[in-house]
């Protein structure tokens, strides 16, 4: 069954199930991260001092705070203590520009800002334009600040606040990535984190659960929608959060290896990376139970690979910010290899629905291609300040995802990709998921991306970046010939670019945009 053991109740907020864990496993490990550790009880009583010192600051219910900065045991302080008064989180991505960091705390209205030292420089150049930014606090003391946010709170009372938020409110706001304009701020609630963990508990299904010995690994970052989902489902069922402030593959096949980490929730790019780790074998993965999926299309013989080498429970889930994080999801019990669905995105959980639509809003018979939308219980609160782009993304409750795929008669989700970069050549869509699966079948192929680009007589042509396997250098004629019999003419690169890596969100989504720009 989902959601933890039967013996963890299910409470509505984080703020009542804090204080539960707090009761009944006091010792147990909460957050563990990189040599520090945090147990449920002192999880407790730090958030209800950062609670009592928000308030102290004068943070009125819905006010917004920010943090930037790399994920720490800080970073969750904050976030329950956002459940215990109201306010709204606004993760900023580190590796964000300063023009980029001021476009976040400027269109938030954030009025703290928790941050790391390294980025104080950058933020004391925005506070002039920033009017409403009133506080930032250094998470570690500095020599021209002082205080640190420990000692920020540490003469606040450990007490419960009394003003935990309710369910519904919003208790985070993370922008989108950005890979088509300016982020947004997506509104999600309490209840929206936790709404597909309540439907698998309600239907039984343990397609994803969480279990109170489990030693979840977390690498997705705060800012990104999968950090703090994945976080609080663990956290509910009164698991031990395994957190790391980056993605280094050999501190995480050490967790892994070493750390008695049993599940984790990773894009498909850090599983080819860690499987690339010299010397992995699959007794390295002996204590993993399961490992979750998501973000970007997997390659076929990428899965093939981590279900061979890593023995153990594989899902896939398939969502946007906008949805939670996850709408659907492929179980483990379609990881079999040679199975068809395994193309697939999975099906919709329980009380959720997918379906393909044409241009004109209708729906599409099974096997048609069209705009994908999700009606979800986990669906946003909405863009922050943004009512007509709100309207527009969710009709009569339906979220518009903007991703082109299918639905089969067994209800199956496939993405074919992004409608905006589906590629025009000749009058026939070209869809790059389609082609880079083709070509990263090649044997000396590690990743590959295509991108449309002009072209005098078809309008677009397929341009293809390609990250060579180490040691492995195809030219452009073996990659055509090795397509021919796999793509129709039309759908095959014209131009053939070796690259060393693809630049990539925090998600893991290819930015197509750079790439696009650099074509």
């Amino acid at each position: 069954m989902s959601g933890g053991s039967a013996a963890v109740p299910r409470l509505p907020t984080i703020a009542a199930t804090a204080a539960h864990h707090a009761e009944a496993r006091p010792d147990r490990i909460a957050i563990e991260c990189e040599g520090v550790t945090v147990t449920f009880r002192e999880l407790q009583l730090r958030s209800n001092r950062t609670a009592h010192a928000l308030l102290a600051e004068g943070v009125a219910r819905s006010a917004r705070i920010a943090y930037l900065g790399k994920d720490s045991e800080h970073y969750y302080d904050l976030l329950l203590a956002c459940a215990k008064t109201g306010a709204v989180l606004v993760p900023v991505d580190p590796r964000l520009t300063a023009g980029e960091i001021e476009h976040v705390l400027g269109d938030s209205g954030a009025e703290l800002l928790f941050t790391e030292e390294e980025h104080l420089p950058a933020v004391a150049g925005l506070r002039a334009r920033l009017g409403g930014l009133r506080t930032v606090i250094p998470l570690e003391p500095t020599e021209t600040h002082g205080r640190g946010f420990l000692t920020w709170k540490a003469e606040q009372p450990d007490t419960d606040p009394g003003t935990a938020a309710s369910p519904g409110r919003p208790l985070a706001q993370i922008y989108t990535s950005g890979t088509t304009g300016a982020p947004k701020g997506v509104m999600l609630s309490q209840a929206s984190f936790w709404a597909v963990n309540d439907l698998l508990a309600r239907h039984r299904l343990d397609w994803l659960d969480w279990r109170e010995d489990d030693r979840s690994l977390s690498v997705l970052p705060g800012h990104h929608i999968g950090g703090p989902w994945w976080f609080l489902q663990g956290f509910r069922a009164g698991a031990t959060n395994v957190l790391t402030r980056s993605f280094d593959a050999k501190q995480i096949m050490g967790l892994i290896r070493d750390g008695g980490v049993t599940t984790t929730l990773m894009v498909p790019s850090m599983l080819q990376i860690l499987l690339a780790e010299p010397a992995t074998t699959p007794a390295d993965f002996t204590g993993l139970r399961k490992v979750v999926y998501g973000g970007s299309p997997i390659p076929e013989p990428l899965l093939k690979e981590c279900l061979e080498v890593m023995g153990c429970e594989f899902a896939q889930i398939y969502g946007l910010t906008e949805t939670c994080a996850s709408a659907v999801c492929l179980p483990p019990a379609d990881h079999v290899p040679g199975n068809p669905r395994l193309r697939a995105a999975g099906r919709p959980y329980p009380g959720v629905a997918v379906q393909a639509v044409g241009s004109d809003g209708s729906p599409l018979p099974p096997g048609r291609v069209g705009e994908l939308r999700i009606d979800t219980p986990a669906v946003m609160d909405g863009y922050w300040n943004r009512p007509r782009e709100t309207e527009r993304a969710v009709v009569d409750g339906w979220l518009h995802t903007g991703d082109a795929g299918h639905v089969d008669e067994d209800g199956y989700v496939y993405i074919r990709d992004r409608i905006k970069d589906v590629i025009l050549v000749g009058g026939e869509n070209v869809y790059p998921a389609e082609v880079e699966a083709a070509l990263s079948r090649h044997p000396a192929v590690a990743e590959a991306a295509v991108v449309g680009v002009e072209h005098q007589v078809r309008g677009e042509a397929v341009h293809a970046y390609i990250v060579p396997r180490p040691g492995l250098r195809p030219t452009a004629r073996e990659l055509v010939l090795f397509l021919k019999g796999h793509l129709a003419d039309y759908k095959t690169p014209t131009a053939y670019e070796f690259v060393d890596r693809l630049p990539r969100n925090a998600g893991g989504k290819i930015l197509r945009r750079a790439l696009r720009e650099r074509a």
